[in-house]
């Protein structure tokens, strides 16, 4: 991705007035599917502390790294030895206070830009992000109501619908900010409550409204008015360090909408593959199953795959066509993607 921003005074920036300090890093959401799950690749979690996880980040140096992404690149490939596919950025997180250990005192302001990247799992990698032990952990452990693979989850209608019902009636508080669509609104359509379907490209809008609610862990952790008026907390996935699980849901709400209009799929596939697989990594992404003939159909009709002649037989079953990704979608039309619709189409 080509980057225009004059880098040079974006590694540290004086204020005059205040003394205030502001560094610059890169966040990486490393995504790899595998068996069929994606993966995050997470750093910490075993601090004797009880620090949660983080998503790897390294510095950007801009007398080193000419753009952004080459930083990314390049730290990645020194610190876990993975080489990277599809790199995009995804927004710049800078809100004060985001990384709750640096709200005060003289420590510098830190501006993170996100990043989505894709890769397949090395195991032989050695893996490791400013000396902390990084593992590969699937991403629904983070947002487990946005796995549909297997049916509507549980925990939608056992705790959390119930819990922002009760949220979205209360009158909002004095001094909130004025919002285009009030609660309930935004609770239909992040949801899809009493008529909107399911989307599952909200990710971002579903957790910000849980964190909003005082109902991820972030929240209380954050001092969020919503979360300290709060007995408990429930336990809704795992909780990430900073806003790094705001993070995760922009690159999972991102990665889902570039599904249907860009063959980013295929950065997460070996060169070969057969159908089953294919649809498989699809639904791994999307949280949703897809019909397996509708799936077959649609694959033929965007011709982004072509037959190798070889056959597999690892699924287990009779010997499956082996495919691979056909290149000359690329010049052919301007967005190749898989187009399989919304949840409620």
């Amino acid at each position: 991705m080509a980057e225009e921003t004059t880098l040079a005074p974006l590694k540290a920036a004086e204020n005059a007035s205040s003394g205030a300090r502001i560094e610059i890093g890169l966040n990486a959401a490393i995504v790899a599917v595998e068996d069929p799950t994606p993966l995050i690749l997470v750093v910490g979690g075993c601090d004797p502390s009880g620090e949660p996880e983080s998503l790897p980040y390294g510095p950007f140096d801009p007398l080193t790294h000419r753009t952004f992404e080459i930083g990314l690149r390049s730290w990645v490939a020194e610190q876990a030895a993975l080489k990277l596919g599809h790199v995009e950025q995804l927004y710049t997180f800078g809100d004060r206070g985001r990384h709750t250990l640096q709200q005060r005192g003289s420590n510098p302001h830190v501006v993170s830009v996100g990043y989505l990247a894709l890769t397949r799992p090395e195991p032989q990698a050695q893996l490791g992000f400013a000396r902390e032990a990084a593992n590969w952990r699937s991403w629904y452990a983070y947002f487990p109501w946005e796995d549909w693979r297997a049916g509507r989850p549980a925990v939608l209608d056992q705790t959390i619908l119930p819990l922002l019902r009760d949220w979205a009636a209360e009158p909002p508080a004095a001094g909130a900010p004025m919002r285009a669509l009030g609660r309930i609104e935004r609770l239909r359509l992040s949801f899809g409550v009493d008529g909107p379907p399911w989307d599952e490209e909200r990710a971002l809008d579903r957790y910000e409204l849980l964190y909003e609610a005082g109902l991820a862990m972030e929240a209380r952790r954050d001092e969020r008015p919503a979360a300290l008026r709060r007995d408990d907390i429930p336990a809704l996935g795992r909780p990430m360090r900073f806003d790094h699980r705001r993070i995760l849901a922009t690159a999972i709400s991102r990665l889902r909408a570039k599904l249907k209009y860009r063959p980013v799929v295929f950065e997460l596939m070996p060169d070969t593959f057969t159908l089953t697989e294919l649809q498989r990594t699809v639904e791994a992404i999307s949280g949703r199953h897809l019909h397996k003939q509708n799936f077959r159909r649609l694959v033929e009709k965007t011709a982004l795959v072509e037959p190798t002649g070889a056959t597999s037989d690892r699924t287990g079953g009779r010997p499956a066509a082996l495919f691979r990704f056909r290149r000359e979608v690329l010049l052919e039309r301007p967005a190749p993607g898989l187009r399989f619709g919304s949840a409620g189409a």
